[in-house]
């Protein structure tokens, strides 16, 4: 098949899809037409259906694969696809890894990765807490392993959740190390379970969408209720230190308008917040690169508030 993101204006289409996003409408002359997202592991792309009661469109829904035929236009500088036929297809003639953008790192060796983090913290009651999700609750570790960190922005992929918490821990350790006033247990801890209600709040793939659930309460605070949950299970955990703990998650955005309940208090909170950021500004910043030609700028980005561009100097 050819993937998304090699089309170009002119290519024809006649591959297998996942519809990521179906919704009628019409057009300012009171014509029916149909909006259409196609998605595959590399992106995602516009298609229109302008006669979606010819014989040769088939009925299908989102999240439903499907066959399309039709031709790569380009509308205001944006590639669409101007679609002339729809097959629904039928299970066996795809597979679903072509479709889903997944962590370009091994998902099981992360996973390890993970493991060992747990096994090196020494603190009893935090060691019980993350062996309570992360050890001893398969679903939710094989949950948390297949969920992605955002529906857009970073690590917006199968394995992305993990793949950021890990690089968050990472950063977290460093700094343990360069900053021993840091309560490394804490810290650690906190950086393994910082975003651990995503997979709550962001229903798996195919759809990668905000559950009714997350938009109404949001990872943030859903994290926190998890870990104060699960501390409560466990004999004789100390209230202050699951009060400190829950205090890193619902601050580790750092600042109000960023969505953060609570600004950091504890230098451990300060020393997450630093740490989610860079994770997830580098990884955006790397996404944005992939994409982009190295030999242009790459215009104003409002995350960043800078017209970004990638170096060309090899060392």
């Amino acid at each position: 098949m050819k993937y998304i993101k090699d089309l170009k204006e002119g290519d024809r289409v006649s591959d297998i899809y996942l519809c990521k996003h179906r919704q009628s409408a019409t057009t300012k002359n009171g014509k029916p037409y149909e909006n259409v997202i196609l998605q595959d592991k590399t992106g995602t792309l516009d298609a229109k259906i302008w006669e979606p009661d010819s014989p040769g469109i088939s009925d299908f829904d989102a999240l439903d694969y499907i066959e399309v035929y039709g031709e790569v236009t380009s509308f205001m500088g944006a590639l669409q696809v101007n679609v002339k036929r729809v097959r629904l297809c039928r299970e066996g003639e795809y597979d679903p890894a072509d479709y889903l953008p997944v962590s370009s790192k091994d998902i099981g060796e992360m996973r390890r990765e993970l493991l060992k983090i747990v096994e090196s913290i020494r603190n009893p009651y935090l060691k019980q807490l993350l062996e309570a999700f992360f050890v001893k609750d398969e679903a939710f570790l094989q949950a948390f392993c297949r969920s992605s960190a955002a529906k857009t922005v970073h690590h917006g992929f199968v394995g992305g959740l993990l793949e950021h918490t890990l690089g968050v821990a990472k950063l977290c350790d460093y700094y343990c190390s360069a900053y021993p006033i840091l309560k490394r247990d804490l810290l650690l801890t906190a950086a393994l379970c910082h975003d651990m209600g995503k997979v709550r709040e962001i229903a798996p793939f195919p759809r990668n969408d905000y559950t009714d659930e997350g938009q109404y309460l949001g990872h943030i605070f859903m994290g926190a209720q998890m870990v104060a949950r699960r501390a409560e299970e466990i004999p004789g955990f100390p209230p202050e230190l699951s009060q400190e703990l829950q205090h890193c998650i619902l601050a580790h955005h750092g600042k109000y308008e960023f969505g953060s309940p609570k600004l950091p208090a504890l230098i451990e909170a300060v020393a997450l917040y630093y740490a989610d950021d860079t994770d997830a500004k580098l990884e955006t910043f790397k996404e944005i690169l992939e994409n982009a030609s190295p030999t242009e700028w790459l215009g104003y980005n409002r995350l960043f508030e800078s017209n970004l561009k990638a170096s060309r100097i090899d060392f």
